[in-house]
């Protein structure tokens, strides 16, 4: 070899020859990159996954926490006032409907509205103060409404009264229930049985007809007896207008303090045409 071309590899050494394992080596290098970038990739996943679950769970922490200052602020004392207020609420309806002043009552439910910004001996005073009124307008309450059951009993009592007076006005001012008035009447306060009677309806059936309303107009004798005037018969009763039985009452007593029994009545009549 030349000296020329020993200095000329000198200077410029030869190309190197990858023997096969530097080759594998390579190779294994190569591989070994897209794997890498593979768990570098699903590392950073990972951690962004777990940021947005930590980034809810503050989300939702935040968004309860309203919640659990309001229940933890709802004091017994509060459920007390509320208890009361409403109660209070109650009465004041009744008292409305009975006329009773509730000026007082709607001021203290009012004091109790927001009790929970209320310091607890504070609720606590304005709730025995709310009690108290309560109880006096309760107690007002029941006293109207006692007078207006009273009140309502009494009338009820009064309507079933006079329909009671109604039917059997109804059925005494018929002929048969003067009738039957009268003979009752005969037996008990004067000792007259069915033989006096029987002149009685005599003298009566000629008279009116036992019409309590009977009016005679040429001479203005009135009613079942015929009393003239008819103003008489006031003596037996303030009704006797309208009631067949005072009219009755009225005219035995006339008869008897005259005649002495409806008979010797009923023979004065045949004789005479009157009584």
């Amino acid at each position: 070899m030349r000296l020329r071309d020993l200095r000329l590899r000198t200077l410029i050494p030869a190309r190197k020859t990858l023997t096969p394992v530097l080759l594998a080596a390579a190779l294994v290098a190569g591989a070994a990159s897209p794997l890498v970038a593979t768990s570098a990739a699903a590392a950073a996943t990972t951690d962004h996954s777990t940021a947005t679950e930590q980034s809810a769970a503050e989300s939702a922490a935040r968004a309860a926490q309203p919640s659990m200052i309001q229940v933890a602020a709802q004091r017994p004392i509060d459920q007390d006032a509320a208890f009361y207020a409403n109660l209070a609420r109650g009465t004041m309806q009744q008292a409305d409907a009975a006329k009773i002043d509730t000026t007082q009552l709607g001021i203290q439910i009012a004091q109790l509205n927001q009790s929970q910004l209320l310091p607890e001996l504070t609720v606590d005073a304005f709730i025995a103060q709310l009690r108290g009124t309560t109880g006096q307008v309760s107690a007002k309450v029941a006293v109207v409404q006692a007078k207006a059951a009273k009140a309502k009993a009494k009338a009820e009592a009064a309507r079933k009264a006079e329909a009671a007076r109604a039917a059997r006005l109804a059925v005494t001012n018929t002929p048969d229930g003067a009738r039957a008035a009268a003979q009752m009447i005969m037996s008990s306060q004067y000792g007259w049985g069915s033989g006096e009677f029987a002149c009685l309806n005599l003298l009566w059936n000629k008279e009116s007809g036992w019409n309590y309303k009977a009016y005679n107009a040429a001479g203005g004798a009135t009613g079942i007896p015929q009393a003239l005037p008819g103003s008489k018969m006031a003596a037996a009763g303030s009704d006797w207008a309208t009631n067949a039985t005072t009219q009755v009452k009225w005219g035995l007593s006339y008869i008897q303090s005259t005649y002495g029994s409806p008979c010797v009545a009923w023979g004065h009549s045949e004789a005479m045409n009157w009584y």
